[in-house]
């Protein structure tokens, strides 16, 4: 059977973008079990309330993903949100554990999926941002659609 090519996401944290202002982001790959490949493939998986933390030992963890179970899967079926280990170079953990240390950040998971047949997670080192910047961000987005539409009008009934 060829090998599976290309990105397939299986879940985005569209909370996160408004929750948190990105910083740097990193690719990490998952150490998942068999049953919870299975339903990943099937395109059913929550980051809604997850984080990234990096323990004394050096190795980066995610931590409340939600991954149900395999609805075919016998006794041997994984638990939904076990803490699930992220494949990351030293480098990057040691930029992730210095950026943790730093008042106000957190680490959070963006989206999930399978690139060229393996499973990722795209993590952002990040900060909360306060209700008057959730608000200003709101604005700046509609007085740019606003802009948007108006200048489509304009060219719509300047051609002609």
């Amino acid at each position: 059977m060829p090998r599976e090519t290309g990105r397939k996401l299986v879940a985005q944290n569209k909370k996160a973008r408004h929750d948190y202002l990105i910083g740097d982001v990193f690719e990490a790959g998952l150490v998942l079990t068999g049953t919870e490949v299975k339903t990943l493939r099937a395109g059913r998986a929550t980051l809604l309330d997850a984080y990234v933390t990096v323990d004394d030992n050096g190795e980066a963890w995610l931590i409340n993903a939600h991954i149900p179970e395999y609805e075919f899967g016998t006794w041997r079926n994984h638990s939904s949100r076990r803490t699930r280990k992220l494949l990351l170079n030293r480098k990057e953990i040691t930029k992730i554990s210095r950026e943790l240390d730093n008042s106000g950040k957190t680490v959070v998971p963006l989206s999930l999926y399978f690139k060229d047949g393996y499973a990722k997670v795209e993590i952002a080192v990040a900060t909360g941002k306060k209700d008057w910047d959730k608000r200003h961000t709101i604005a700046e987005r509609d007085a740019k659609r606003e802009a948007e539409r108006a200048l489509a009008m304009r060219n719509r009934y300047n051609r002609g």
